[in-house]
């Protein structure tokens, strides 16, 4: 036993010499204050990153809509709204009446009718004393503004309610993606209206799939030879739009002023579905 005993010793020792080593160079990584700042940097900085997209979002949720035009006895109204957070952020009337006395209201009572639907965030806003009719007018075009902002936001409920479902069902993406990118793809956009000799001429598209599906001209010139021009121009319009899905349409001959403000207008639209 004496004789071995050097011999145990020396193997003791080994071993114990490796597991300190293997012991160190498994604590190392962990222990580097360098390597673990590295290591906790990444998922800072991606976490940094998915913020930003989702502030985007926010940014994207502004939504501007124009009403439709309401006639008065002294000419149109038009509203244009930026909505944001279920807000109205600004109001503008893009169309008033205008031309002697009218303009000397117009100025006095759009910008009060303008604070108010912000302030209340609603067409329920009293009418400024002395411009009944300009006040009535604004008061109808903002509520079709309104009424276009909740329809939009119904149909954007209505779409995650049914991707839900989808989800929930197990149904394959195939089947269930293209109803619902169908549906959340279809908007009705009224251009702003576009002044011509002969009267303001505006159009309102249903777009679904990046495609013009419907086309229709809400204004346009009326009374003596302006009503047959009309007549003869905006069905022909509008099958165009609907068929070139663009505002580079050919002009009716004989409506050469129609047509004019026929595609101004149908580019606006197109601009506010982003076309």
């Amino acid at each position: 036993m004496r004789k071995s005993h050097p011999v145990r010793r020396v193997v003791l020792a080994t071993a114990a010499t490796v597991s300190a080593v293997v012991l160190l160079l498994s604590l190392k990584p962990s222990s580097d204050p360098g390597g673990a700042e590295a290591a906790g940097a990444v998922p800072q900085q991606t976490s940094a990153a998915q913020e930003s997209p989702q502030g985007g979002a926010a940014a994207a949720g502004q939504t501007t809509v124009t009403g439709d035009a309401a006639q008065t006895q002294y000419g149109a109204v038009q509203v244009r709204l930026t909505v944001s957070g279920g807000k109205i952020t600004k109001a503008e009337a893009v169309q008033a009446p205008s031309g002697g006395t009218s303009t000397q209201k117009t100025e006095l009572a759009v910008p009060k009718l303008n604070q108010a639907a912000v302030a209340r965030s609603s067409a329920d806003i009293d009418s400024v004393s002395g411009a009944t009719y300009t006040s009535t007018g604004y008061k109808q075009s903002l509520q079709s503004a309104l009424d276009k902002v909740k329809a939009a936001q119904g149909a954007g409920a209505s779409q995650e309610a049914g991707a839900s479902q989808e989800a929930g069902a197990g149904t394959s993406p195939g089947a269930g993606a293209s109803p619902g990118a169908g549906a959340a793809q279809v908007r009705t956009l009224t251009g702003a209206a576009a002044q011509t000799q002969y009267g303001p001429v505006q159009v309102r598209i249903t777009v679904s799939g990046g495609k013009i599906t419907k086309a229709e001209a809400v204004q346009a010139p009326s009374g003596g030879t302006s009503t047959q021009k009309t007549e003869l121009a905006v069905p022909k319009l509008n099958q165009a739009a609907v068929a070139r899905s663009s505002a580079d349409i050919d002009s009716v001959s004989g409506a050469t002023y129609t047509s004019t403000g026929y595609k101004q207008s149908l580019q606006s639209a197109l601009d506010q579905a982003g076309g």
